[in-house]
């Protein structure tokens, strides 16, 4: 089984000596290819656009590499990059938008939503044989969603403060009309009228403005993941696209064979799942897509890697998911690991932990704190750390 994927990340551009959120991607894209690179709604923001890929050792290698060329064209201007959905050090006045009339009229349009849309993430593009399809293939994975934001979830922290979220920029992410879980539709037709009503209505000016948690493309023949926080480790962005790509495959496989969807069109309870998975991230629990329950993370994570294993073993891609999976779960989300350091030290040591995982490096683990009763208290059963080892794909 051969079905590509191909990702998206976006980075927020740091000064190196203070860690404060800086509008320096201009400069920063001039010393890089623009056919990978490319600018955001705000001039602190860069993207990324991997190569599209059928195996994770090729994806990874790629992301890899493409992290590696930002890194040295930042630090050449003495600026650093992160892959986090918020920096923690992100003072109001570094927002500057991108010049372009398209930018000019969403930060007139939408003010403060706009203003404060210094946030990135990751996106996970996913091949699908036709738009038809990619749009009935929503309905059946959407339940799903809110444990790969649980496994991104890296934005405790929003200008200087802990939010007490794991994912802060999905609470500030859904303040757009057009964000958050999607809705079942039976064709791209529907799908496409619905888009064309938002745009006539006023509530945005384009499809590309359709910021739903899971879209098709409108230029490719893909689905595409939109939920997730940039991850500072690249091993958690592999581990989240090839558990989307499972999905989106065991999901067309489904309706090829003319199954209903099992989501029976109620979506009323995903906006509520997402809020948790934004809220706990893996350190408490999730909800439960068969039950509706709460349960821990870790049961509802290792209960989708179940039921994803006959397609992550026909991708060739199941040894490889488990054992990231259970070292996310080991070292928790990437906001508990922020959060730990931030306690312990301070915020600025925490930007120089995201710095070094977006490079690849790790800084020691740390054992977790003490914790009181809390809403999102870690789960002190997981597995214990796996040693590392290089990805790859058997």
């Amino acid at each position: 089984m051969s079905v590509r994927i191909g990702v998206e990340e976006e980075f927020h551009v740091l000064e190196v000596e203070s860690g404060l959120l800086v509008p320096r991607a201009d400069p920063l894209l001039r010393r890089l290819p623009r056919r990978t690179f490319t600018t955001e709604l705000h001039q602190s923001t860069v993207e990324s656009n991997s190569e599209v890929h059928t195996s994770l050792s090729d994806l990874y290698t790629d992301l890899a590499g493409t992290r590696h060329r930002l890194d040295a064209a930042a630090s050449s201007l003495g600026l650093a990059v992160v892959a986090a959905g918020t920096a923690p050090l992100a003072p109001a006045e570094s927002a500057h938008p991108t010049a372009g009339a398209r930018y000019r009229h969403m930060v007139e349009d939408y003010r403060t939503v706009a203003d404060e849309q210094l946030i990135c993430g990751a996106q996970v593009h996913v091949d699908v044989p036709d738009r038809d399809t990619a749009v009935r293939v929503m309905c059946e994975v959407s339940p799903w969603l809110p444990v790969l934001l649980a496994l991104s979830a890296s934005s405790p922290f929003w200008q200087g403060t802990d939010t007490g979220y794991a994912s802060w920029r999905t609470m500030l992410w859904h303040r757009w009309p057009t964000a958050g879980p999607v809705g079942c539709f039976a064709s791209a037709a529907e799908y496409d009228a619905t888009v064309r009503d938002l745009v006539q209505a006023g509530i945005i000016s384009d499809a590309g403005m359709i910021y739903y948690d899971m879209r098709p493309s409108a230029h490719l023949q893909t689905l595409e993941l939109r939920v997730c926080d940039s991850c500072p480790r690249v091993e958690t962005v592999v581990l989240v696209a090839a558990l989307f790509r499972a999905l989106v495959t065991q999901a067309c496989e489904r309706l090829g064979s003319g199954s209903a969807p099992e989501c029976g069109g109620r979506h009323e309870w995903l906006r509520g799942a997402s809020w948790r998975a934004a809220r706990c991230g893996l350190e408490g629990s999730l909800v439960d897509p068969d039950t509706h329950r709460e349960v821990p993370a870790a049961q509802v994570v290792r209960k989708l890697l179940a039921r994803l294993r006959p397609a992550l073993e026909a991708h060739g891609d199941w040894h490889t998911v488990r054992e990231l999976a259970d070292q996310a779960l080991a070292d928790g989300s990437a906001a508990d690991r922020m959060r730990r350091i931030a306690q312990d030290e301070d915020l600025l040591a925490c930007v120089d932990m995201l710095i070094a995982e977006t490079r690849g490096e790790r800084l020691a683990r740390r054992a977790p704190d003490t914790r009181g009763t809390d809403l999102c208290a870690p789960d002190v059963t997981g597995p214990p750390p796996l040693p590392a080892r290089p990805l790859t794909s058997r």
